[in-house]
């Protein structure tokens, strides 16, 4: 139970790897609320973790959204242990290819989403708190077609970095986990927009040296590091949970 009694928000948490977390959280002892942008999968995740779970609906990259989540959590449970800043999208276009359109959607989710998720959460955070924030192995590698989405990623590497510093003094750390290709809703949605799904799926194999795609609950057992007390001198650093694919 090594998250007894802790508060935890999970955004994005309704499917993959967030899911995933939450039911692992949820297992150790805290209790988790979820966010989510479709009432329907919110309900059905909050059946399926159990444990009192709560689910809130809304969208990250809608300020007025946020507020009302974090109020509601406010005047329910009163603070926050452990922020865990999921949410994101995924597109593919190819530099020629890029329009304003996708660029603003995976900056407006993954980056803005990120930012004020944190920052509007941070009040409601005690000292001791942890902060974690979804990356990727695409931050810190070139992918074909994959640029704005890749940068998304990196941005968020480097806003852990530069937050670390911020909250010197508070006690409240932050750390970044970087997922390989991992079976979710969201990566298979990705594959299938290709128009090839299966080579896809194969190429991503054949980049990992575990040979094989990870699955969500591996993701969320490293989510749970750093969730937990046995990460209490880490902060402003990144695990990759990868199968290796970034590393060699």
């Amino acid at each position: 139970m090594r998250l007894k009694d802790k508060i935890a928000v999970i955004t994005g948490g309704s499917t993959g790897i967030g899911l995933a977390s939450a039911k692992r959280f949820a297992a150790e002892g805290a209790t988790v609320y979820i966010t989510g942008r479709r009432q329907s999968a919110l309900d059905a995740a909050v059946a399926e973790i159990g444990h009192g779970a709560k689910g809130i609906q809304g969208d990250v990259s809608d300020l007025d959204d946020l507020d009302r989540i974090y109020e509601t959590i406010r005047q329910d449970a009163g603070h926050i242990d452990i922020l865990f800043a999921n949410a994101g999208v995924g597109q593919f276009a190819p530099l020629g290819e890029i329009t304003p359109e996708h660029f603003d959607y995976l900056f407006g989710i993954n980056v803005r989403g990120t930012v004020f998720s944190v920052q509007k959460g941070l009040p409601l955070m005690r000292r001791g708190g942890a902060i974690i924030l979804t990356g990727s192995t695409t931050g810190a590698m070139g992918t074909p077609a994959f640029s704005i989405y890749s940068a998304t990623k990196a941005a968020i590497r480097n806003l852990a970095r530069s937050w670390a510093l911020d909250l010197k003094g508070t006690g409240i750390r932050v750390n970044v986990i970087s997922p390989g290709p991992t079976e979710t809703p969201a990566l298979n949605e990705v594959a299938e927009s290709t128009g090839d799904k299966e080579a896809m799926y194969a190429g991503l194999k054949a980049q990992v040296p575990l040979d094989r795609i990870g699955d969500a609950s591996e993701i969320a057992a490293a989510a749970l590091l750093l969730a937990s007390d046995d990460s209490s001198f880490m902060t402003g650093g990144e695990i990759f949970a990868d199968g290796g694919a970034a590393q060699v």
